[in-house]
């Protein structure tokens, strides 16, 4: 059977499960109106009670909305620090940690890491089948911006060549991330270090001009600030990569002994299987780690896995919480217009009919709070992603899915089975007493 199921487009998984979810409610829908027409009298009961009623249907979408946006946001998560490493292949760097690699290379977290030597980056730039390999040079900063010393091989690659005005001629010259706040023109120097412990004074007597923005990627990369490797080697009184009758080259070839260090190596194949046969070539234990950052984030999702658990878990008690408070909701609700049912069956109308109204009534609640969560779940979803881009300027978007209309759809079936419930205790109250009440 499963095998089957596998064999069935996604598209088509995702319409017969969410229909799967709804046939509860369609099935007890049908049964309950099967040969009675209550809408006039519903319609007429929820305008009579229309200020209840909305408090009701507000509550209810609040709570499912709620519920609704932190799924689609989580899932958002996931997709932007994808996309944040789809440019970054493979890594190279001295062994350690991959996710702490991957975390100082791809999403710029300041992080103190061995180096590689010159013989190692030229072993791999020398590579037939390696295209780009960019040594990285972290460590500085400009306010908020990481500035980064690399190639311009890589930051081409990196804005996918879209750059705003032109790429670096000079070691005293940058170009910056869509989210930098320096115009191309505007002259800065480089601070040693990031944030609070920055040395604002170390590098004063380096001015940099900025003669190019890149295009955004949606990275934490829109906010840094992108330097030839060999200025920042010169700026911390460093060899710059190539030797003295090379002096004022940029970019490789280096020599390797004249090559300060780099902490990571991004490394670009120019065919994509071969970086399966590079990662085993530079999986070295003792000298070198190769790593995929794509492969690290699928590690780490299987870890996360457990919080989207909990978050599933977080929204289904709430769930409950809610389906109790609608089923107490529709109790007082019913009590509103008991004399009015009361009345109804005094005049000989049918149990069922009867019945029919209060469910109908519920129903109608229901499915009216369960489409304003569908609006307050797409609201959430859109001012979280708001929160999460500027606090880590990873592009996160989290438009509703599949599993957003899924969870909707257990939500409605088990709420409007639950309404059979206050319906069914409108029924047993005696006639008499509920017109003395």
């Amino acid at each position: 059977m499963s095998a089957a199921w596998d064999m069935v487009p996604v598209l088509w998984q995702d319409i017969l499960t969410t229909v799967a979810l709804l046939l509860p409610a369609l099935a007890v829908g049908g049964f309950v109106l099967r040969g009675f027409a209550p809408w006039p009298l519903v319609r007429a009961i929820l305008w009579r009670f229309r200020g209840a009623s909305a408090f009701f249907v507000l509550l209810i979408a609040i709570s499912v909305g709620m519920g609704i946006g932190l799924l689609a946001q989580e899932r958002g998560l996931r997709r932007g620090t994808a996309q944040a490493a789809d440019k970054f292949d493979l890594i190279v760097s001295a062994p350690g940690s991959e996710l702490t690699v991957m975390l100082a290379a791809v999403f710029l977290q300041p992080s103190d890491m061995p180096l590689l030597d010159g013989a190692t980056y030229d072993e791999i730039a020398s590579h037939p089948d390696v295209e780009i390999a960019a040594p990285l040079a972290f460590g500085d900063s400009f306010g908020a911006a990481s500035v980064i010393g690399t190639t311009a091989e890589f930051a081409r690659y990196l804005g996918d060549g879209r750059i705003e005005g032109r790429m670096w001629e000079t070691t005293e010259e940058a170009i910056v991330g869509a989210l930098v706040p320096l115009e191309i023109g505007e002259e800065f120097s480089p601070a040693h270090g990031h944030g609070d412990a920055a040395d604002h004074d170390a590098h004063d007597a380096a001015h940099l001009d900025v003669v190019g923005r890149l295009a955004p990627t949606g990275t934490p990369w829109d906010r840094a600030i992108l330097v030839p490797v060999e200025t920042v080697w010169e700026v911390h009184g460093l060899a710059d990569g190539h030797a003295p009758e090379r002096a004022g080259q940029i970019g490789p070839p280096f020599d390797a002994a004249y090559f300060p260090g780099t902490p990571a190596i991004v490394v670009h194949a120019s065919e994509l299987w071969s970086n399966y046969a590079l990662r085993s070539q530079f999986q070295r234990d003792r000298e070198t780690m190769a790593f995929f950052p794509g492969a690290v984030l699928a590690q780490l999702y299987r870890v996360l896995g457990d919080v989207r658990q909990i978050m599933s878990l977080m929204a289904l008690v709430t769930q409950v919480l809610v389906a109790a408070a609608v089923l107490l909701g529709l109790f007082i609700l019913s009590r509103l217009f008991q004399r009015q049912l009361a009345l109804l069956r005094a005049l000989g109308a049918p149990a069922r009919f009867v019945f029919a109204v209060v469910w109908s009534f519920g129903a109608t609640l229901l499915l009216a709070g369960a489409a304003g969560g569908v609006l307050v779940g797409a609201g959430a979803a859109e001012v979280l992603s708001r929160v999460v881009t500027a606090r880590t300027d990873i592009l996160v978007s989290a438009p509703l899915g599949w599993s957003e209309v899924q969870f909707l759809a257990g939500f409605v079936s088990v709420t409007l089975l639950l309404s059979l419930l206050p319906a069914a205790v409108v029924l047993r109250q005696p006639v008499v007493t509920a017109l003395r009440s």
